[in-house]
């Protein structure tokens, strides 16, 4: 039996078929209107803050600066080349501990250094999906549930 596009209709749900799933998605629209008008702090305070997408551009200054500050800590540098080996496997469990580091540092900077955080309590997560299944893991017996309505990647 040939496959053709009529039967290619019949095999496959509506979503999977539908137009609305690619670049036509209005679920994109948000990045186009950010992609054409970007925010920034002094040249254009007016623009677009993408707060509806799993990118993230508001801090790849901080995020090159560190790596600039912190060579051997960072696999993306010749002088961390060597230590990729080891810096994957420790952080599998406990997070690149120069990361976790600055994410204390940071978050006691944010609360006016009133309060200090342990880098040894702080776990990194790859994302929010990573997170939530961590969460679900540390916090749910077998057969409960979490509902989790946002962050939600509608692609």
């Amino acid at each position: 039996m040939g496959f053709n596009s009529n039967n290619n209709q019949n095999l496959l749900s509506k979503i999977a078929t539908n137009n609305g799933h690619g670049e036509n998605s209005p679920y994109f629209d948000g990045w186009k209107a950010y992609d054409s008008n970007p925010y920034h702090p002094t040249q254009n305070p007016t623009g677009v803050i993408q707060m509806g997408l799993a990118e993230n551009e508001l801090c790849f200054d901080l995020i090159k600066e560190w790596v600039v500050n912190n060579p051997k800590a960072s696999i993306f540098t010749a002088e961390g080349a060597n230590e990729f080996k080891g810096i994957a496997i420790y952080q599998d469990y406990h997070g690149l501990p120069e990361l976790r580091k600055g994410v204390a540092k940071f978050m006691g900077k944010v609360r006016g250094d009133r309060v200090t955080f342990d880098l040894d309590r702080i776990v990194m997560s790859g994302g929010a999906t990573g997170a939530h299944e961590m969460l679900a893991f540390c916090l749910a017996d077998p057969g409960e549930a979490f509902l989790v309505p946002t962050p939600y990647y509608a692609g």
